[in-house]
């Protein structure tokens, strides 16, 4: 049974608190959601306990979607998009999701492995390496040319975050470099391998912004296309996923149905990204969004990035974009070692994670072994800031443990699972 007409419910994006925004032939399914699709009685806890959640933490706003046995259940935004307009937050606004971009760029870097193009174990600097332009063969650290693209997947190249993260140091790069006009990561790659590794190669984790925005110029050089072009032509469109881009690092140049960013921990300020000496907030031109692109330039709706994830979950409602192994070999710390490819985390229960924080935003995703995946974005800055994950994860659980049924509906195509769209089916509770 089809529960909403897409006749009823058009284009007309600003009666749904959405800017005009499309020219394209490709609607988002996510703007075709309103929150009340996701009002029902039996979810009616976690609707209490994410507005108590924001209210607390005074978060101005939030994007919550989750699949069961990878149906879309529930799809819902709360508070405010923008508080100049006083938009509210819809399913179809777009947050910055951060490092879940990173998440993004393994699953590309995997597709490529899948068809032959790239191998974990090829090099990735040096005569023989991939990335073997001359201006990237000076560096000073022989062992430099013992990086593959298996460490920069999970972390263990030699770079440490605690000697300074490049990524966030445009304007220190750009005075080193002698760069003038806009700096771009092949200058921040240049410079950075003009200093030595932290450690050996393979020895140890640490974290790497730095190699997952390798990884992007890697698959740019396997594909011979432009990374967000790779990524949105062989990831995104065969999912019919429509509106996820790389982000923007002004609020001029945010798009239409993009939150906008705050923090409720003081003001946050730094120097411009564009060499202006202008002090400005850090979510709004303190970080260069565009050049994190693989690593946490991201923008996307919760309903479509947890659409992305029912493609590399392993579950067998909806067809995978990755074969099983890979996917085993993705989340797997036997198999791709601590720092996992893209994922932040899992756990004993068959509990995957992945996070993401910037300041002004953050996202968390999380697939559960029962079959139950939800994604939560805000929109603010805490006093916490990375560390609310932890308290949203524990909001999170606690909310879904305490929904005994979920709807029979699934929100991707917009049908009833069962001729009465009220019936309803059991869930089961992760063992957390």
């Amino acid at each position: 049974m089809i529960l909403f007409f897409f006749g009823e419910i058009a284009l007309s994006f600003s009666d749904k608190g959405y800017p005009s925004i499309l020219n394209n032939e490709e609607v988002p399914f996510s703007l075709l959601l309103d929150n009340h699709y996701s009002d029902f009685e039996e979810t009616a806890v976690i609707d209490e306990q994410l507005n108590a959640f924001l209210k607390k933490w005074k978060i101005y706003g939030a994007s919550l979607a989750i699949t069961k046995d990878e149906r879309l259940v529930y799809a819902k935004g709360f508070g405010t998009a923008n508080m100049e307009t006083g938009e509210e937050v819809k399913p179809g606004h777009l947050f910055r999701i951060a490092s879940v971009s990173k998440l993004i760029t393994a699953v590309a870097v995997m597709k490529l492995y899948e068809e032959g193009k790239i191998q974990l174990d090829e090099r990735v600097f040096g005569v023989n390496g991939i990335l073997n332009d001359p201006q990237f063969g000076d560096f000073p650290d022989p062992r430099i040319e013992d990086i593959t693209v298996r460490h920069l997947l999970n972390h263990t190249a030699g770079w440490s975050r605690y000697s300074g993260d490049p990524m966030f140091s445009s304007l220190y790069i750009a005075r080193k470099m002698k760069v003038e006009s806009h700096l771009t990561f092949d200058d921040i790659l240049e410079y950075s391998l003009t200093r030595r590794l932290n450690y050996k190669p393979g020895s140890r984790y640490s974290y790497s912004n730095l190699g997952y925005a390798i990884l992007g110029k890697i698959i740019e050089r396997k594909s011979g296309m432009p990374y967000q072009d790779y990524v949105v032509m062989n990831l995104l469109k065969p999912l019919d996923i429509h509106d996820m881009h790389i982000g923007k690092s002004f609020y001029h140049e945010k798009y239409p149905n993009e939150v906008r960013y705050h923090s409720s921990a003081g003001k946050m300020i730094s120097y411009s990204i564009d060499g202006s000496g202008e002090k400005v907030p850090i979510y709004y031109g303190g970080n260069d969004i565009e050049l994190l692109g693989p690593a946490g330039g991201w923008v996307a709706s919760a309903p479509e990035l947890i659409k992305f994830l029912t493609a590399i979950d392993g579950f067998p409602g909806q067809p995978d974009i990755l074969l099983p192994e890979t996917i085993q070999l993705m989340s797997d710390p036997q198999l791709a070692g601590k720092g996992l490819f893209g994922w932040r985390g899992t756990d004993r229960y068959g509990t995957w994670w992945r996070t993401g924080y910037l300041t002004g935003s953050s996202a968390l995703m999380v697939r559960q072994k029962d079959g139950i995946s939800w994604v939560v974005m805000i929109n603010t800055s805490t006093y916490k800031h990375s560390d609310i994950h932890r308290y949203v994860s524990s909001l999170m659980f606690g909310a879904v443990n305490r929904v005994n049924h979920w709807p029979a509906i699934d929100l991707f195509s917009m049908e009833s699972v069962s001729p009465d769209p009220i019936t309803e089916i059991p869930a089961t509770n992760p063992k957390l």
